[in-house]
């Protein structure tokens, strides 16, 4: 299989990259901004400057990855993607309207008009990056979908900007909305510890996964998104991280590690780079695998419990 072949192959340089990279590493990233969407507590604009804010006072380099129809095909939103760049983040694509390239009424000619109608919206911005996220972290259910992608990002020179590091953060993001509309004084303590849990719980599990796979820890990219928990509580996920030992650098620094050069031989790749590789190597349900395909089931659970 061609994936054996690059695993073995880059043995060494994987090896070489883990001399330089001793404490475990990891990338912010974030998907499906900017949104226009109104929420509880915030405003758009609050919203956005709150994360934002957040990575300044950390001196955190992210990532912005646009879906256009959300906000940016709109003065006021292009406004607020702008500002990402102003601050020094980098802006990447991810399609004009989330459409899924797995859905079987999809074509992957209007999946990829989607990108390069996004890109002529955000290409002039500061910041902008050759980078394209896969909505949805689908890459095509059929090989004829998956092998015209990555012609089509090869021509285009576009990065697939993959994530090791996959969340549930929106889900979460959800329940913290539904909670707000329902009574706008209700304790959000238990939400946030069930955030910063379940974040904390996917690192570690992503961690060891990478050991299993590579036997180093990998520079982690991490996918958040866009939203109302992030622009609460990202300052306190920062310093969980910290807390942890976790050394936190730019998604250019994280992308510089060789296991990004990866293309996952299964035949729908998608979802966190490190599950593809799994399934690729025929790992199967290894242990701790229900955990990160869960969606936070098991926050979710334990917030019920308590009446949320």
């Amino acid at each position: 299989m061609m994936f054996n072949f690059l695993f073995r192959g880059l043995c060494a340089a994987f090896l070489f990259h883990s001399v330089i990279a001793s404490a475990q590493s990891i990338a912010f990233t974030f998907d499906d901004g900017p949104q226009l969407n109104k929420t509880p507590l915030m405003s758009p604009q609050e919203r956005n400057q709150a994360l934002l804010n957040a990575l300044e006072k950390n001196r955190v380099s992210a990532a912005l990855f646009v879906t256009a129809a959300n906000g940016a095909t709109q003065p006021e939103g292009l406004l607020l993607a702008k500002a990402w760049g102003q601050a020094g983040h980098a802006v990447g694509n991810h399609t004009m309207t989330h459409i899924d390239l797995n859905n079987a009424g999809v074509s992957l000619t209007q999946y990829q008009k989607e990108i390069l109608d996004c890109d002529e919206i955000i290409r002039k911005l500061p910041g902008y990056q050759k980078w394209f996220r896969y909505t949805y972290l689908r890459e095509g259910n059929t090989l004829e979908k998956r092998d015209g992608m990555r012609s089509f990002l090869n021509n285009y020179g576009y990065r697939n900007a993959y994530v090791s590091l996959d969340t549930s953060d929106w889900r979460l993001n959800e329940k913290l909305i539904e909670t707000l509309e329902k009574n706008p004084h209700a304790d959000l303590a238990p939400i946030r510890e069930a955030y910063l849990a379940h974040i904390r719980q996917r690192a570690i599990a992503y961690r060891e996964l990478s050991q299993k796979l590579q036997g180093r820890d990998i520079s982690q990219v991490m996918l958040l998104h866009h939203n109302l928990i992030n622009a609460l509580w990202l300052n306190d996920l920062i310093v969980m991280f910290k807390d942890m030992g976790w050394k936190i650098i730019s998604p250019q620094q994280a992308f510089a590690d060789p296991v990004y050069q990866l293309m996952p031989e299964r035949q729908s790749a998608g979802q966190s780079l490190l599950l593809s590789m799994a399934r690729s190597l025929g790992l199967g349900k290894f242990e701790g695998w229900e955990r990160l395909v869960d969606d936070g089931d098991f926050e979710f659970e334990s917030l019920r419990k308590l009446g949320y």
